[in-house]
């Protein structure tokens, strides 16, 4: 019997142990990576869900102003858009200063916050997770 040589193995089959490109990339992220929680993860895919609806919610928005818009200019209705803005930041005017300012933004984040962390694990990385999905998104 003739013995094999190991030596030859198809080299297509093997698995190289040099470092690619992703290698590297980990290696070089390896102490943020670490840091990866649960809580972030969760985040980042909140972030990114909440950048491609929000989208697709200015979408809707956008096109239902366009039609109304271009049935004011052609006559068929009248729309009063000093009463709909006006009733727009009554609704949405959470400090109730009648404007849209920063701290209606920061509290709308707060309720938001409450609601997707609710007993999650490692809820304290969700925050910067959350920016990083929007930027992503």
């Amino acid at each position: 019997k003739k013995k094999k040589n190991n030596n030859n193995k198809n080299k297509n089959t093997m698995v190289e142990n040099k470092p690619d490109a992703v290698e590297k990339a980990l290696a070089t992220l390896k102490p943020a990576l670490s840091k990866l929680t649960f809580g972030g993860f969760m985040g980042f895919c909140s972030g990114y869900a909440s950048k491609k609806l929000g989208k697709a919610i200015a979408f809707t928005i956008g096109l239902a102003f366009l039609g109304l818009q271009g049935m004011v200019a052609t006559g068929y209705i009248s729309i009063d858009w000093m009463k709909v803005k006006d009733d727009a930041i009554k609704a949405a005017d959470t400090d109730g200063d009648g404007q849209l300012t920063v701290d209606d933004a920061k509290e709308y984040w707060r309720r938001l916050r409450v609601v997707l962390t609710n007993k999650l694990p490692d809820a304290g990385g969700f925050s910067i997770g959350f920016l990083y999905g929007v930027k992503s998104g």
